[in-house]
């Protein structure tokens, strides 16, 4: 299947009126890393109309709501076929999608839907291409908040894939959505290919996907969180590289590793999309998606993303700088800093922080953020003890 002249013609001129000013039209959105829950990672293609609503009464109820989570995000096998018009409807598991948006908007929650540029899903179901514009003024009609968009099977239509081709086919969603006149929080999955936190921005995107998915193993997703050193000048306010989700409460690792992703999901000022059963989670579970204190760190309004400033073998310390001011300042002044210190191997080992990598001098005040306690006065070389694969996270100032 290929476009016709004529569409192609639209799509090229459509490109190009969005590349001039793609930030100015993002409109303010995901000032701060967008957090939700999606229901890929758990519930694959098993997933209807219950269950999403199952998900955000849970989200509401269990105090997630309150610490920042917003979205309520369907991922694919939402869809059914296409009527006489070409207009995309849902399959029988989601009889409503209009009552089902209104329903998540009653809690104070806003909701999310999946598509592809492609002309089908990862999972084998319609995707937008050829329908771009239809299917945006659908999802607005519905009363979405919030599209990702898979690249799934794009690279059968716009072959040899190349940047170009996929800056052309992220913008024209991203144009197109603009249209429908409702805000949209933009996310691109593309898998980290081309470079894309280059040039994600520049489609209007307010995150983009910088690795394969996250899957629910502790190397797995060191490799991926670790991965992300290099990539900090990339994100900010309004766009953000997304690591993929969290697999927090999943089963597939203890609660300490878990642990290890939240700290380093929070220290890169990555997206939190939690990807667990919300209505099964433990009490520890709950308290790894939901502390306020570690979750302030992402949440940050400087938007800086975190680096890694020093390194031994599997132990890893990373900074990331927080606000002085704002409506919630992490510190009354300079330096302030969030540290997490990490031991990829397997025993515990005490982990001596090294000011002069952490750009810091003499003695500062440092609040364990997981323990909730606060340290005192610390010096160079102060140890953190940390388990085989966990993670400590301190907060540095004044």
């Amino acid at each position: 299947m290929t476009p016709s002249r004529s569409s192609f013609v639209f799509w090229c001129i459509s490109v190009l009126s969005l590349l001039a000013s793609p930030t100015a039209m993002r409109a303010q959105l995901a000032q701060t890393p967008p957090m939700g829950w999606n229901s890929w990672n758990h519930f694959r293609t098993a997933v209807d109309d219950p269950t999403i609503r199952a998900q955000a009464a849970a989200m509401a109820s269990s105090g997630m709501q309150n610490v920042g989570y917003t979205y309520i995000n369907i991922d694919d096998s939402w869809q059914g076929t296409r009527d006489s018009n070409g207009n995309i409807q849902a399959n029988s598991r989601f009889p409503d999608m209009a009552a089902l948006t209104a329903y998540v908007h009653s809690l104070g929650l806003k909701i999310g839907i999946y598509s592809s540029p492609g002309p089908t899903s990862c999972a084998g179901y319609i995707g937008s291409y050829g329908h771009e514009a239809q299917d945006a003024q659908t999802f607005a009609t519905w009363g979405f908040d919030y599209l990702k968009y898979d690249w799934c099977s794009a690279g059968q239509v716009y072959k040899p894939v190349t940047v170009q081709k996929m800056i052309g086919a992220y913008s024209l969603m991203y144009k197109v959505l603009q249209a429908t006149g409702r805000p949209f929080v933009y996310s691109i999955d593309e898998y980290g290919m081309q470079s894309v936190w280059q040039w994600g921005a520049s489609t209007g995107a307010n995150l983009w996907r910088t690795s394969q998915d996250v899957k629910d193993d502790f190397y797995e997703m060191a490799e991926i969180g670790f991965g992300q050193m290099g990539l900090q000048s990339y994100a900010g306010p309004g766009a953000w590289n997304d690591p993929d989700m969290l697999q927090v409460g999943n089963g597939g690792m203890t609660n300490v590793e878990y642990q290890t992703q939240m700290s380093l999901w929070c220290i890169l000022s990555a997206p939190l999309i939690a990807g667990n059963d919300l209505t099964a989670m433990t009490p520890a579970v709950l308290a790894l998606l939901a502390d306020p204190e570690v979750i302030a760190v992402d949440q940050d309004s400087l938007g800086v993303q975190g680096k890694r400033v020093w390194e031994q073998g599997p132990l890893e310390i990373w900074i990331k700088k927080l606000s002085t001011t704002g409506p919630h300042p992490e510190c009354s002044s300079s330096p302030c800093l969030a540290v997490g210190v990490f031991n990829r191997g397997l025993g515990a080992e005490s982990i001596p922080l090294n000011f002069q990598s952490i750009g810091i001098s003499g003695e500062i005040t440092a609040r364990d953020l997981w323990a909730h306690k606060n340290l005192g006065l610390i010096k160079n070389g102060h140890t953190i003890n940390v388990t085989g694969h966990g993670a400590a996270m301190l907060k540095l100032g004044k």
